[in-house]
């Protein structure tokens, strides 16, 4: 499972203070137009997973609902913070291409499931901050199904006498789309070629988290129900 957030390029030992608008700017005077405000363009993803818990449906369920027991441990190495009830603060990293960072921090809020058994995660305000120069709409989608044993335990390599007797499915889907206002010296590049490493970026970073995330809970789940769980899985 990787263990990076994806980053375009290195960061500088010496960052900018991105709560500082004027460390949002280019470092050339020459590039700067203080008669032109920033736009913001808009990049979009979406992602497809499913997490298999060898437990049934009350099992996992009871454990999801807890989420103050396993969110923000889960999270790591992102920094979390609970922020409500059902809300956290995430920390996800710093990444950036042609030459402009951005640290990427993130209200979400864990909805608990609906009438049809459908959980959402989506974006949250965080109290008293301003996301400088980004702007994030995050909402993903999980339902709990069974899933054939036969075929989870040919995908985990599990031998047929330890195969469990039931296993549950955490099918979560997540669009997500993230506004930059970049300053002028980026827009002045081709439009295309911005939107494409834009997405293409965003991609990366959506695949690489989710993946450590799911994986990450998966463990923690079997661990804290004293349930086995391969730890390495095949084709990941």
């Amino acid at each position: 499972m990787p263990q990076n957030f994806v980053r375009s390029q290195p960061v500088a030992a010496s960052e900018p203070d991105l709560n500082n608008p004027r460390d949002m700017q280019p470092s050339d005077p020459e590039q700067q137009d203080s008669t032109e405000q920033p736009e913001q363009m808009w990049f979009h993803t979406d992602y497809d997973d499913c997490m298999e818990m060898f437990a049934d449906w009350e099992t996992v369920a009871e454990y999801l609902g807890h989420h103050q027991g396993w969110f923000c441990r889960c999270a790591q190495p992102m920094k979390t913070e609970p922020i409500g009830e059902n809300s956290y603060s995430l920390i996800i990293g710093r990444f950036g291409a042609f030459g402009y960072q951005v640290e990427a921090r993130v209200g979400l809020e864990l909805v608990p499931p609906d009438e049809a058994g459908i959980y959402r995660i989506r974006t949250t305000p965080i109290p008293d901050y301003v996301p400088p120069g980004y702007e994030v709409d995050f909402q993903s989608t999980m339902k709990l199904v069974q899933l054939s044993v036969e075929e989870v335990c040919e995908k985990y390599q599990v031998e047929p006498e330890n195969c469990p007797a039931i296993v549950t499915g955490a099918k979560w889907h997540l669009d997500l789309a993230v506004g930059v206002k970049f300053p002028k010296f980026i827009l002045d590049m081709s439009r295309a070629l911005i939107q494409k490493t834009g997405d293409s970026l965003l991609k990366k970073i959506v695949k690489q988290v989710s993946r450590r995330l799911s994986y990450k809970t998966q463990l923690d789940f079997h661990t804290t129900q004293n349930l086995p769980f391969p730890k390495k899985r095949k084709n990941r």
